[in-house]
């Protein structure tokens, strides 16, 4: 960043940063509030204007802050001839709009709150103005619908407040989405993000075949903040803001955000009959519609609301003409179009404010009891109807200019016939609108007896109305300002020549048929409303309102039927789409062709894939025998370990070995308190809809497999094999893996093992000590129980293997740097001795001994193999670098050590701590069970009747 441009970044920032100061001030008072807030915007203007001489110049100002480089990513911002005069609007206009508030609001309005919306809105239609980087802009642009939503819905307790925020934020943001795949598709085309590269790329995205789809999906964007048809709906509803709203909304902000768009994207868009047949075309029917429907509408507010629907549509229909001479009127009419809007709105909201209403049938004859406001409305009205000596004469006679020389479908007469139409109307509306309002005599039912506001409420119009004038007989003074913004647009040095006469032309006798039928078409304005209101027409708030309420409809089927609360519904949505998706994929194609030939198949391997599969489809159809499918799943996991074994994995089959040992052991320990058998909850159809899901994810997934098999590819496993005792120091690449080069995942895996055992104890303890606990204090344990004590053998020998487990344990955890094992499998092989003394001696026997606080264990592993990662940070390594070397304690022979072994050590602290808990978890139930202690050696049970008193004696 360098020179004046360095000041866009904080130009832009600042509105965001003064929107925290009127929350704060308004405890000073409304004017301390109102004026920290004029601060604010007067910050922003001076920067602007510290650039614009500039930007006058032709220069175009640049500002880059690196935010991601190595993706590319920077926050870019740009200030040309069109930036500046949107700039310009914006900060302007908002000015005039914080001075027009202070006095229009009422005592019992949060000011502070509003101000605060007020910049929000501000900076994020700044940011859209002058930013750079189309994803930047992409954030400014949502964040206009994020904070025109809170303007619109300002007054909270108006029900057409909180509804016209809805609509105005629905409609936007779904535009907002379309427009983000446009513009990353242009991003992709022209390889760059930044919009100053973009625009030099016109031609290439011309021709590139994804052209008319961005140009949809960014039109999409543009027509729906623009309110173009037939997106128009939403615009009058937001007319239940304040009016200080409705006049930044309508004049120089939201609505123009869409214009905007179109024109910094002319240069690269336009010139192709796919932009003029969308753009002119809906410019025109927008144009047409919004004059009809303004005309007879009462609402002050709707018949200007509507006025901008049609105006927004004339600019549409400028730039979708696609000529230069069609950017300078539209560019010029931006400018008048400011004026005389702003002015109107505020004329709208001071009779509102004065009379109590704003229903044109309820007033009338206010010019003489409001003549300054009549003046001002009068004044901004004439322009708007594009009389002579008025700046919105200048600009239309320049728009039918430009639609007599448009031939639309090989017809001459299409487009300045419309056009003419469309002037007409807005002729038509605009008398109305000063009429109607303001002429005729005084009447004696106003709901308030109107008069003038005070200085500060008019000043703003007031002036606003003399630029009408100025422009109006001036327009030469404007024209530097349009010279720059048309050239920026067009991508082209343009030379406006803005003058009052052009001579006798058929814009001229185009003008002058719109002014002579406009005047009519007011004069008939009573009978042409009855027929009106006696035509049938569509209503766009009820098909709207029709639309969302279909949506929601079938996004609440879509819920209920998919989130009914079966997980066998949830798996079945996951796989079909998984499959769907894989498919997809492989019909894609890319897929190269088999490079290895299949290996021999050993007899022993058939052997045993048999019993796989035997032993599979055996769970699927027996699952509901629950310790037969037990049986069957054992037998599927020490098939799989002999699969590890013949692959020459015996990390991957001791640990297989290990986890299948522990999980079958402690669903052995669940099926304790279960029914032998599963009801059958599933019909026959369900069940073979289920198979076909089940039989295509697996022919999916042996196919996946087979395709990687027989296919040559390139893996990360010859770095691990070269660097494994060189970076990691030890010969067992699986475990240097798990405690080195991928140490962090492993941190991260054991914590969620300890997660899982935690909240299985927390949901144990919530069915032991909550509600639930009274149901399981009554619940017959008795039924379906063998009533078997523990065998004396199994007793004894589990109390015999338990130190040996240990020590096997412990060699295992040792030997695991540089053989096959580790901390998991240790703490496995331990974890199977203490289950085995559950399953021997019985769970109160064996709580009653136990004296480990399995919590603790947990989080002192998750510790132990925290600190370790730290202590890397000491030598100025990355977080959980291990290093290695020899040490030699005497008498000990040298032997090597690695920090990972510490690791390691958290590693199967954490895994023994989740396991046990879990265990223990279960083991709680046991005492509803009717289990009693072993007070007894060797389960001697008092309670047998063939125990007598001598056996007693004899036990004693």
């Amino acid at each position: 960043m360098e020179g004046a441009g360095s000041l866009l970044p904080i130009m832009a920032l600042v509105p965001f940063l003064g929107a925290l100061l009127p929350g704060l001030f308004i405890r000073a008072g409304r004017n301390a509030c109102a004026t920290i807030t004029m601060a604010t915007t007067i910050l922003a203007i001076v920067m602007l204007l510290v650039m614009a001489p500039a930007v006058m110049r032709g220069e175009v100002l640049e500002a880059r802050i690196d935010w991601l480089p190595q993706l590319g990513l920077t926050a870019g911002f740009f200030l040309d001839g069109l930036g500046l005069l949107f700039a310009g609007m914006i900060l302007g206009v908002g000015l005039l709009i914080i001075l027009y508030a202070r006095f229009y609001l009422s005592p019992k309005d949060p000011m502070g709150q509003f101000y605060t919306y007020l910049l929000l809105f501000q900076g994020a239609m700044l940011g859209i103005v002058v930013s750079d980087n189309i994803l930047l802009l992409l954030i400014f642009w949502e964040l206009t619908s994020l904070s025109s939503f809170l303007l619109i819905g300002y007054w909270k307790h108006l029900p057409e407040g909180r509804q016209g925020a809805r609509m105005a934020l629905t409609v936007t943001g779904a535009g907002g989405l379309a427009m983000i795949g446009g513009m990353l598709i242009l991003g992709n085309i022209a390889g760059s993000y930044h919009l100053t590269d973009i625009l030099e790329h016109g031609e290439e995205i011309r021709a590139s075949e994804w052209y008319l789809p961005a140009l949809i999906l960014i039109l999409a964007g543009a027509f729906t903040k623009s309110a173009q048809f037939p997106f128009h709906f939403w615009l009058p509803h937001a007319m239940a803001a304040p009016t200080p709203v409705s006049a930044y909304l309508h004049s120089a902000t939201m609505v123009k955000a869409g214009v905007f768009l179109m024109a910094r994207m002319w240069p690269v868009l336009a010139g192709t009959n796919e932009w003029f047949y969308i753009v002119a075309t809906v410019g025109l029917i927008t144009m047409i519609l919004g004059a009809l429907i303004a005309l007879f509408k009462d609402d002050l507010k709707a018949l200007l609301a509507f006025s901008t629907v049609s105006h927004l549509g004339l600019l549409t229909m400028l730039l979708g003409f696609g000529t230069e001479a069609a950017v300078i009127a539209a560019i010029f009419h931006i400018i008048n179009h400011l004026t005389f809007k702003a002015a109107l709105f505020m004329s709208a909201g001071i009779v509102d404010h004065e009379a109590h209403t704003r229903d044109i049938k309820r007033l009338g004859g206010l010019a003489r009891l409001m003549p300054i406001t009549a003046t001002i409305a009068t004044i901004a009205g004439f322009s708007m109807a594009g009389f002579p000596l008025f700046n919105g004469f200048l600009s239309k006679e320049m728009m039918l200019e430009e639609a007599s020389h448009t031939e639309w479908w090989h017809s001459h007469y299409f487009v300045p016939v419309l056009a003419t139409l469309g002037a007409l109307l807005s002729v038509a509306y605009s008398l109305r609108f000063i009429f109607h309002t303001f002429g005729g005599p005084v009447r004696k039912d106003y709901p308030h007896k109107p008069h003038d506001p005070p200085f500060g409420m008019y000043a703003a119009p007031g002036l606003l109305a003399v630029l009408v004038v100025l422009i109006g007989v001036m327009p030469w003074l404007v024209e530097p300002l349009v010279e720059v913004a048309s050239s920026a647009t067009a991508g082209a040095h343009l030379h406006p020549h803005l003058k009052i006469w052009h001579g006798i032309t058929p814009a001229l006798y185009m003008s002058g048929i719109a002014i002579l039928g406009g005047i009519v078409l007011m004069l008939l304005h009573r009978p042409l409303d009855a027929i009106w209101l006696r035509t049938p027409r569509p209503e766009a708030k009820a098909i709207f309102d029709a639309l969302i309420r279909a949506c929601a409809d079938g996004c609440r089927w879509i819920t209920t039927f998919t989130h009914n609360g079966a997980i066998s519904r949830y798996l079945a949505i996951f796989v079909v789409t998984s499959v769907i998706m894989g498919v997809i994929a492989w019909m894609g194609g890319g897929t190269m062709p088999a490079t290895r030939p299949i290996q021999p198949i050993p007899a022993i391997v058939a052997v045993g894939w048999v019993l796989l599969l035997v032993a599979t489809i055996s769970v699927a159809t027996m699952h509901r025998r629950r310790f037969r499918a037990l049986v069957l799943i054992g037998v599927i996991g020490l098939m799989i370990s002999a699969g590890f074994v013949f692959l020459s994995a015996p990390d991957l089959a001791l640990t297989q070995i290990s986890v299948e040992t522990v999980t079958i052991m402690l669903l052995l320990l669940a099926l304790h308190f279960l029914p032998k058998s599963t009801p059958n909850e599933s019909s026959r159809g369900l069940k073979s809809g289920h198979t076909v899901i089940a039989l295509a994810a697996g022919v999916g997934v042996a196919a996946l497999s087979f395709a990687f098999l027989t296919r040559d590819f390139s893996s990360i496993s010859e770095y691990h094999l070269a660097n494994s005792y060189k970076g990691g120091g030890g010969h067992n690449v699986v475990n240097v893996i798990l405690v080195d080069f991928r140490g962090y995942d492993t941190y991260g895996e054991i914590i969620v093992l300890g997660i899982a055992g935690l909240i299985i104890f927390a949901l144990m303890e919530a069915l032991l000590n909550g509600p639930a606990a009274a149901r399981l204090r009554n619940w017959d344990f008795s039924q379906d129980r063998s009533r078997d004590r523990h065998p004396l053998m199994m007793v004894v020998a589990t109390r015999v293997m338990m130190p040996i487990a240990c020590v096997v344990g412990i060699f295992i955890f040792l030997r695991g740097h540089n053989m096959p094992g580790g901390g998991f499998v240790a703490g496995l092989v331990i974890s199977i001795a203490l289950l085995m003394q559950y399953m021997a001696s019985g769970f109160a026997w064996t709580m009653s001994r136990q004296k480990i606080e399995y919590h603790s264990m947990i989080g002192w592993g998750v510790i132990v193999a925290g600190l370790t990662g730290v202590g890397a940070w000491f030598a100025g390594k990355p977080f959980l670098t291990s290093a290695y070397g020899y040490i030699h304690i005497p008498p000990i022979e040298e032997f090597e050590w690695a920090t990972a072994a510490l690791f390691d050590l958290g590693v199967f602290l954490t895994v023994l701590g989740a396991v046990m808990l879990m265990l223990f978890s279960l083991s709680r139930i046991a005492r509803y069970a009717g289990e009693t202690v072993n007070i007894t050696a060797m389960d001697y049970d008092p309670s047998h009747p063939e125990y007598t008193e001598s056996d007693a004696e004899e036990v004693h």
